[in-house]
C-alpha cells in the first residue's frame, strides 16, 4: 500500500501512518489513544505513552443507552491528558473500527483535532515496532468541551424513518447474513440481536470491512469509489445514513465516505439493528 498523499483521498488530515506516529511519540501536543474490541489488548502491550479509551466504560452513559454528555467528556479529556488543542490521534484492532467509533464520539464535542492511525495496532505490531505495557499518568488538564451537537453526524429513529418513507440512500454495513435476516445478531454477541431479522427497507448492503485491506489500512480512493460509488450508486452529495448493529461498525464507514472520500453528509445511525429489529411496526426486508 502506497503513501497516504498517494492514494486520492478527498483530504488526508484524518488520517496519519505508523511512521508518522513513531516519529512523533515525544510531541507533547499529542495524545495517542487506543481503542479495542478486546479490552485485554491494551494491557499486554501498547504504543508507548499511549492512553486507552475503553467505548463501553469512557464512552458510554452507564444507565440509559446514550453517549457520555458535556461534563463527562470533559472529566475524560482531563483524566488522559488532552486539552483542546491536542492531538489526538486514536488507533486499535480490528482495522480500527472502533478506533473510529470513539473518533466519531470525539466529533460529537466538536475535538476537531482528532486522527486514525492507518492499520491500527495490526499495522504497527506486524513491523515489529515497539510496545510497552506501563501505562501512562498524564497531568490532569483544563479542557471545556463544546456542548454535544447530534445534529450533524448522528440521527435517531423517526429521522430514519422519514429517511426511509422519502428513499434517501441508507448503508447496511453489516454481514451479509444479518443482512438477509439470516442471523439476528453479530457472531458472538448474542446479547446484542433483535426479535426480527432483516434489514431496512431500501438500504444497500456493503459490509464495513470491504473498505479495509488485510493489513488493516484503507482501501485507495479508487478503490473505495468503486465500492460504494459504481457498484452502488451513491453520489458526493446524497444524504446517506449508515448502520449495523449498535454503530461501532458504521463509524468506520462514516469515516471513510465523510473524511476519505468526501461525501458532504453522513450520518451514524448508531441505535441500528439492536434498536430497529426490536421497535414495534416499523418496516422490515428480507
Amino acid at each position: 500500500m502506497g503513501a497516504i498523499e498517494e492514494r486520492g483521498y478527498a483530504s488526508t488530515e484524518a488520517l496519519v501512518s505508523t511512521d508518522w506516529v513513531a516519529e512523533h511519540l515525544n510531541d507533547p501536543n499529542l495524545r495517542i489513544a487506543e481503542s479495542n474490541e478486546d479490552p485485554l489488548l491494551y494491557p499486554s502491550g501498547h504504543i508507548p505513552g499511549a492512553v486507552e479509551v475503553d467505548w463501553t466504560r469512557d464512552l458510554n452513559n452507564p444507565l440509559r443507552r446514550d453517549y457520555l454528555d458535556k461534563n463527562e467528556f470533559e472529566r475524560l479529556m482531563k483524566k488522559i491528558g488532552v486539552k483542546p488543542d491536542t492531538t489526538v490521534v486514536l488507533y486499535g484492532d480490528k482495522s480500527n473500527w472502533w478506533a473510529c467509533y470513539a473518533f466519531w464520539v470525539f466529533q460529537l464535542f466538536g475535538h476537531s483535532k482528532a486522527k486514525i492511525m492507518d492499520g491500527g495496532r495490526l499495522k504497527w505490531e506486524n513491523e515489529g515496532r515497539t510496545l510497552a505495557r506501563e501505562t501512562p499518568n498524564y497531568s490532569p488538564t483544563q479542557y471545556e468541551a463544546k456542548e454535544r451537537d447530534d445534529s450533524k453526524i448522528r440521527v435517531f429513529r423517526d429521522q430514519v424513518l422519514e429517511h426511509v418513507k422519502t428513499n434517501q440512500p441508507l448503508v447496511d454495513v453489516r454481514s451479509p447474513e444479518e443482512y438477509s435476516g439470516e442471523r439476528l445478531h453479530m457472531e458472538a454477541y448474542p446479547n446484542e440481536g433483535a426479535l426480527r431479522g432483516g434489514h431496512i427497507p431500501g438500504a444497500a448492503s456493503i459490509p464495513w470491512a470491504r473498505a479495509a485491506n488485510e493489513d488493516g489500512t484503507f482501501k485507495t480512493a479508487e478503490e473505495l469509489k468503486g465500492i460504494y460509488c459504481q457498484e452502488n450508486n451513491l453520489e458526493l452529495n446524497d444524504d446517506i445514513i449508515a448502520y449495523c448493529r449498535i454503530g461501532e461498525r458504521s463509524s468506520h464507514t462514516w469515516f471513510v465516505l465523510s473524511y476519505l472520500l468526501g461525501f458532504s453528509k453522513v450520518r451514524n445511525y448508531d441505535g441500528s439493528w439492536t434498536e430497529w429489529g426490536n421497535l414495534v411496526n416499523v418496516p422490515i426486508e428480507k
